[in-house]
Parts: C-alpha cells; sequence; structure tokens
C-alpha cells in the first residue's frame, strides 16, 4: 500500500462495518472512556484480545504474540514521550491495541463499499484512492471476499511529531484470505488459501485538538 493517496487497494480486503464501529473506533483510538488501563510506560507489552467482526465477537483465536512498545530510550521512543507531554490521555499501548483494531475496521468498510465509514476514518487523499477502487470495483460488477484470520504482529515502527501534529507508522503482519469475485460469482482474483501479509500504516492526529480521532493517511505493503 502507497502513503498519501497511492497504494495497491487489492491488498485492502474484508467485508462489513456499521457506523457503531465506527464510533468504537473513535474511542479506541482517542477518547477516554474512564475504563481504560492506566497508560502503561514505555518498553511494556499488552496481549491482543479476540476481533469484533461481522457486529458479532469472532471464536477465541490462539493467543496473538504480546505488543512490544519501544525502548523509552530509543529515538523512536523518545518521539511517543514527546507526544506524551503535548496529550497527557496519549497512551501508545492503546492506541497500537486501536491501530489494530482500525486495520480490521477499515478492511471491513473497504471490502463492503462503505464509503460513509471510511470517510470517518481516513484522511482526504487516502480517502480519494479508496473510493476510486470501490467505483471501479462496483463498475466491473466485482465483489470482495476477505478474512482476516489472525493478526501475527503489530508494533510502532515509525514516529514523527511535527508542531503538535504526529504521524505514527504501524507494522501489520495478518494471515489473510483474500479473493475478488466477478459479476457470475466466479474468482478474478487472488486465492482461497491463506497468505501472510505485511502491511505498514500510517496515522496522523493533531494532539492539541479536542477531536480524539486518528485518521488513516497512507498505507503500504511491506
Amino acid at each position: 500500500m502507497g502513503s498519501g493517496g497511492s497504494f495497491p487497494v487489492d491488498l485492502v480486503l474484508f467485508g462489513m462495518i456499521a457506523v457503531f464501529l465506527v464510533l468504537r473506533l473513535r474511542s479506541i483510538l482517542g477518547r477516554r472512556t474512564g475504563f481504560e488501563r492506566p497508560a502503561q510506560p514505555l518498553g511494556t507489552a499488552v496481549g491482543a484480545g479476540g476481533p469484533v467482526i461481522e457486529a458479532h465477537a469472532e471464536p477465541a483465536a490462539p493467543p496473538a504474540p504480546a505488543r512490544a512498545l519501544p525502548d523509552p530510550a530509543s529515538p523512536l521512543g523518545q518521539t511517543l514521550l514527546a507526544m506524551q507531554r503535548i496529550d497527557a490521555a496519549f497512551d501508545p499501548a492503546q492506541f497500537l491495541a486501536g491501530a489494530e483494531a482500525a486495520f480490521h475496521l477499515i478492511v471491513a468498510a473497504f471490502a463492503r463499499g462503505d464509503r460513509v465509514a471510511l470517510r470517518a476514518l481516513l484522511s482526504d487523499d487516502t480517502y480519494r484512492a479508496f473510493e476510486g477502487a470501490i467505483a471501479a470495483r462496483e463498475t466491473a460488477g466485482e465483489t470482495q471476499r476477505t478474512e482476516i484470520r489472525a493478526i501475527e504482529q503489530a508494533a510502532i515502527e515509525a514516529a514523527e511529531l511535527h508542531g503538535s501534529v504526529a504521524l505514527i507508522t504501524v507494522r501489520i503482519v495478518s494471515d489473510q484470505l483474500n479473493m475478488t469475485l466477478g459479476r457470475n460469482n466466479e474468482p478474478v482474483a487472488g486465492t482461497d488459501a491463506v497468505t501472510e501479509i505485511t502491511d505498514l500504516w500510517s496515522f496522523e492526529r493533531d494532539l492539541s485538538s479536542r477531536d480524539p480521532a486518528w485518521r488513516l493517511v497512507g498505507a503500504r505493503s511491506a
């Protein structure tokens, strides 16, 4: 997937989203409800829970590897600490969990062709690229079938801070089944075999803003 408005959308695939999931994502990625665990120091790790897909809880999968956070003494860790100084509510561990949830939700919305959901989750350039791909798929009479079988890894790959604007890139390694089906429901691309895919997704937010939502501004395959 390419950064900004350029990325191969054939790697972004799934099948559902609803308005309440968009609200859930906004909460996970930024809004504190009073029920979160206390912010964890950099260098700790948290386990991954089972995803919620198709509006119901999926059966529990084998435990995913812990989400390791950067060493606070590293340049990456120092950048995350600088973000915390601007927004005391920013928690790298919670952000990483939210980025993983965002991966499920955005992939789902794209595959379903849910423009309303995507509009709330993407930057302007990224939305235009997604919308164009959805329109092309609709014109061709194609549909998308994707199953995210597991998230094998989710880690903060890079972080930048420009004034109060934060940009964080997350590496997500997932096991997926991806197929594009034509007008007669025949496969035209992809495979029904599970494939490991590595994506780099970049999220942006103005930490001084009252809007807690992080939006996807770039995505590419690694």
